[in-house]
């Protein structure tokens, strides 16, 4: 992907890690330290003000309304423990082994196509939206599982599935088999769905500069 409003461009698999999550007593302990300014960066991404939705996105709401709307809904940081972390880690794993990584343009014969994903095949964006949807199956608020848009290690366009919670905004992934903290990622965090509307979204402020992707190339 070269236009980060078109995601769409498949999965680079060599990037595909297969170290295990980190452990929850860990993640407690990274929280902690960033929460106390001990990490450079902080436990939540810095969301700024509206931007511009992905044009894939904006085709998955008009087919998808149902999953486009708000009730009015308030913004939910869920309250992680060790049996909602093992979920995340056991959802990220079963997603991950059930779809196969094939491009929009195989599929579908076009550059970019946001749908749920059929026949076991897709790119990023049905990894992000079949996280999302179990989840929700499973009774994770809406508001606190936002589909994200990164430059990976290649500054390509890739979205991740950012689960807000109260020790932090976790990473669920495709390419990296691990559930990390946002901050731990190789990515350059760009937007993510609002969370208060799941049809708006957000511009995000990352300042790292340790990230191995770069928005200058």
């Amino acid at each position: 992907m070269h236009d980060l409003s078109n995601l769409g461009e498949g999965i680079d698999m060599k990037f595909k890690s297969k170290t295990l999550a980190v452990s929850f007593a860990c993640l407690l302990v990274a929280a902690s330290s960033a929460a106390n300014g001990d990490s450079p960066t902080g436990r939540f991404m810095e969301v700024g003000g509206a931007t511009r939705a992905p044009a894939g996105h904006v085709g998955f709401c008009a087919e998808n309304p149902r999953e486009c709307v708000t009730a009015n809904r308030g913004a939910v940081v869920v309250k992680l423990n060790q049996g909602r972390w093992k979920e995340l880690i056991a959802v990220n794993a079963e997603v991950n082994r059930q779809i196969s990584p094939v491009t929009d343009l195989e599929l579908f014969g076009v550059e970019e196509y946001w749908t749920f994903p059929s026949g076991g095949a897709g790119d990023c964006e049905e990894y992000v939206l079949e996280k999302q949807r179990v989840l929700q199956k499973r009774g994770w608020p809406q508001s606190a599982l936002l589909i994200t848009v990164v430059k990976d290690t290649n500054n390509a366009g890739h979205a991740v599935l950012t689960v807000r919670t109260d020790q932090g905004d976790i990473i669920l992934d495709n390419q990296i088999e691990a559930v990390l903290p946002w901050y731990s990622t190789p990515y350059r965090f760009v937007k993510r769905q609002s969370s208060s509307h799941p049809a708006r979204w957000a511009a995000i402020s990352d300042h790292r500069v340790s990230t191995v992707a770069s928005l200058s190339n």
